[in-house]
């Protein structure tokens, strides 16, 4: 399997932390050299390992944007 090179070009904010020290981060990513992203994923200390996540153009970053604020999240039954 090839290598991923990537490169955090700004830290945005940590959504939350899991019981082993790894973070759900937003931040804007770099990925093999093309155009950083929006992405949102769990990353390691250190950010020398990462989890699974999503990356999010412009375009789609706003209209996740625009979903959630029109989105009544105290009316929901989620966890």
């Amino acid at each position: 399997m090839a290598d991923i090179k990537f490169l955090i070009t700004r830290e945005l904010g940590v959504l939350g932390e899991g019981s082993k020290g790894w973070q759900k981060e937003i931040n804007l990513v770099s990925w093999n050299d093309r155009k950083a992203k929006l992405d949102i994923r769990d990353w390691g200390p250190e950010h020398e390992r990462m989890g699974k996540g999503v990356t999010l153009s412009k375009d789609e970053a706003i209209k996740l944007k625009q979903l959630l604020e029109e989105i009544d999240l105290d009316s929901m039954d989620i966890g």
